[in-house]
């Protein structure tokens, strides 16, 4: 399902004019949207899954996993897996006034040059994007190179992160339905306050195993 947000293209409006008054590309123009953008339908059709802050539409054939804290039991982030690849979604808190992907990009390319990779920025479909190339050690000890895109798109009051894993982190063609289930996700911010760069609370579907979290 690929839907459009509340009000957004209108056969009425004239071209000219849209390109006269053309400002900054709106990379949300298709998604992913707030709850407010959509109607009450479209987060209750049955081909929706109801995660709390997040209501997701995944492609024929993905897997979900929801990564769990084993200590708080906290959910941390959805995990959405198709043959070799996967797509990890995290929702968090972000002002009122302005998004916290610039800054937070900055962070995970200093975080990964300190881990002896390296994080380049690209210009993406929901703007710009890191490719990240971080040394990782497999079970048996041996050390590789994985490459992810990390992908963040600002919201009103939420920052989306989603992060690119395996094959389609470096095959556009793979990556297309890792893309098209971004757009097609819904954050759900809520009115409660809550600090920049909190988690929002994500929660279990009915008969959903969670995958428990390496990280600390």
């Amino acid at each position: 399902m690929i839907f459009r947000r509340k009000g957004k293209n209108d056969p009425e409006t004239n071209d000219t004019d849209a390109v006269a008054d053309e400002g900054p590309v709106d990379v949300r123009s298709e998604g992913p949207f707030d709850s407010t953008e959509v109607d009450a339908d479209v987060l209750e059709a049955e081909d929706r899954i109801d995660l709390g802050a997040l209501v997701i539409n995944g492609m024929p054939g993905m897997e979900l996993g929801l990564q769990v804290d084993e200590q708080s039991g906290v959910v941390q982030a959805v995990l959405l897996m198709l043959e070799d690849s996967a797509l990890e979604l995290r929702a968090f808190a972000a002002p009122r006034s302005s998004g916290i992907w610039d800054e937070v990009r900055q962070e995970i390319a200093a975080e990964a040059s300190r881990m002896g990779g390296t994080a380049t920025e690209h210009d993406g479909q929901f703007g710009t994007e890191l490719v990240l190339v971080v040394p990782v050690e497999d079970p048996e000890g041996q050390i590789f190179s994985q490459t992810s895109r990390v992908i963040g798109v600002d919201g009103p009051r939420w920052l989306l992160r989603a992060t690119v894993l395996g094959r389609a982190a470096v095959e556009p063609d793979a990556a297309l339905p890792m893309e098209e289930t971004l757009r097609n996700t819904v954050v759900v911010r809520g009115d409660e306050p809550m600090a920049v760069r909190e988690s929002l609370p994500l929660r279990l579907p009915p008969g959903a195993q969670p995958t428990p979290t390496e990280e600390a």
